[in-house]
């Protein structure tokens, strides 16, 4: 339906758009040194968090672009390349993510919601390597699905940091609440997402009595 089309259109320019606006903010800061942004993680100080700021904002980057069914169909070999340099982010990403998570000054509460999402983010990436691996693209679709959710994490932690701050509650008692919310609900709707778009399974036949 050419409703529906343009709604999905929109809601992919919406992502895009945040998507890359954060991944050049986290970019520009990479370039500088990192001497505008105070970074404070006692673990693997400071390349711990900045690897995982660099690599993620690469998987954010290229994340939103690999959803472009005319790249996969008219540039199947960049779709492939960008692929992989997706794949590769994510894992240095998640897996630098993961490390420095349980160490994170806004205390175990938010640490833990932060070792999750890299727990699972590096997984669904592999996942959806694999079946991309064993031409299976449809397993291959719903695992890029889950692993950009994840990703995407990025840009809604960014949404709700704000709008916490607008909302007069004390960033303390936010952050921790924000660790679990910047990704949870977007693996919700994932999930959602999924099973709308499975096809039904045809009725199995069954002799007459």
């Amino acid at each position: 339906m050419p409703s529906a089309r343009t709604g999905l259109h929109a809601v992919w320019t919406l992502i895009a758009l945040l998507s890359v606006g954060v991944a050049g903010y986290a970019m520009f800061h990479a370039v500088t040194g990192f001497a505008y942004l105070p970074l404070q993680n006692p673990v693997l100080d400071p390349w711990g968090l900045q690897t995982h700021i660099i690599a993620s904002s690469v998987a954010l980057m290229i994340g939103p672009f690999q959803f472009l069914r005319v790249l996969r169909q008219r540039q199947p070999r960049v779709h492939r390349w960008l692929g992989r340099s997706y794949v590769a982010a994510c894992l240095v990403g998640g897996f630098a993510g993961g490390i420095i998570a349980l160490g994170s000054t806004a205390g175990p509460v938010a640490g833990w919601g932060f070792f999750l999402l890299a727990l699972l983010w590096v997984p669904a990436t592999l996942l959806a390597l694999f079946a991309a691996m064993r031409r299976d693209f449809v397993d291959h679709e719903r695992w890029m699905i889950r692993s950009f959710a994840l990703t995407l994490a990025a840009v809604t932690l960014r949404l709700y940091l704000p709008s916490s701050q607008i909302a007069g509650i004390p960033f303390p008692d936010a952050y921790p609440v924000i660790a679990w919310a910047c990704w949870v609900p977007n693996l919700i709707i994932a999930e959602i997402w999924i099973a709308s778009r499975r096809k039904p399974r045809p009725p199995v036949a069954t002799a007459a009595a």
